[in-house]
């Protein structure tokens, strides 16, 4: 398993070697847009309110809600990584120090799990956006130092996941 976290570690730095300070800005806003769910909550939120949409807001609230329970409640404590700051010398944290475990990603699980349902409920260009924008906010959390590749992969696998079996759940009612 050694192989594994030398290879985790070498992605980020060499991730963190080209980052450029103009882009910076950029990638911590798009890892702002992660903390908490926050704007998954509020988009889903959003769809809730419109007929349209409704079906998709709760698709996406509980594909939230599997994916934090899957993230924080079960796999964070078993695993119980440690962030990468903590034990690669030389790597550079560019926001604060994170409270919780580094494995699996949560943003990345809310990001995937949120943008999966709004993929398969809202119209292609719509859903299309959002998994890019989930593909953005996974990449920043590696940009700012803050969780190995690995804990990125496993929160993008237990999104879609929690996105796929929200479609399915919704479906059925």
């Amino acid at each position: 398993m050694e192989w594994w976290w030398q290879l985790d570690s070498q992605i980020l730095m060499w991730i963190q070697s080209m980052r450029q300070e103009w882009i910076t800005p950029f990638w911590k806003a798009v890892t702002f847009l992660g903390n908490g769910g926050w704007f998954w909550i509020v988009l889903a939120l959003g769809l809730i309110c419109f007929c349209r949409t409704r079906k998709a807001g709760i698709a996406m609230m509980l594909a939230l809600m599997i994916g934090a329970l899957i993230t924080n409640i079960i796999c964070k404590p078993v695993f119980a990584r440690t962030r990468p700051y903590e034990v690669i010398d030389g790597l550079m944290l560019l926001v604060k120090k994170q409270m919780d475990y580094s494995f699996p990603s949560g943003h990345s699980c809310a990001s995937f799990a949120g943008a999966l349902a709004g993929f398969k409920q809202l119209p292609r260009p719509y859903g299309a956006g959002l998994l890019v924008l989930a593909g953005l906010i996974a990449f920043s959390r590696l940009y700012v130092g803050v969780h190995y590749p690995s804990d990125v992969l496993g929160g993008i696998l237990i999104g879609l996941f929690a996105g796929w079996a929200a479609c399915k759940i919704v479906e059925c009612v």
